[in-house]
């Protein structure tokens, strides 16, 4: 009974990793991330690192919406490094989490992601100083 039980939650959290894998469409990188953290071991250590990646995962997007409304020049450049600064801290969140062997991949592609995601609020952040 608990090993069937036990399958079930196993294949329900790998067939929502699929999904969030499965997109082609605009990353919609904090969705995949809260995913990817219901599959992790419950962990003490693991439970404190995934509050933490969800935190910073949430604050990257909202952070960029802010930019996107932001009241001037000065406050859009502030919003841009925050978010760049909070990919930075998903992506260290997402090293050090504790994951089984299938979650690796799904890490691996969220930390590149997150690197890439680095890499455009950076570009932003130049172009924007001329």
């Amino acid at each position: 009974m608990v090993l069937a039980h036990n399958e079930e939650i196993r294949n329900s959290k790998s067939e929502t990793l699929n999904k969030c894998e499965a997109r082609n469409s605009k990353p919609q990188t904090y969705p995949c991330v809260i995913a990817f953290v219901g599959t992790l071991p419950k962990t003490l250590p693991n439970i404190e690192i995934l509050r933490q990646l969800v935190r910073s995962a949430g604050s990257v997007g909202a952070n960029y919406i802010e930019a996107n409304e932001s009241l001037g020049r000065k406050d859009f450049l502030m919003k841009i490094r925050i978010s760049r600064k909070e990919s930075k801290e998903s992506r260290f969140w997402l090293e050090l989490a504790q994951c089984d062997v299938e979650a690796k991949v799904t890490r691996q592609k969220l930390i590149q992601e997150a690197t890439e995601l680095m890499k455009i609020f950076g570009a932003i952040l130049r172009n924007s100083r001329s």
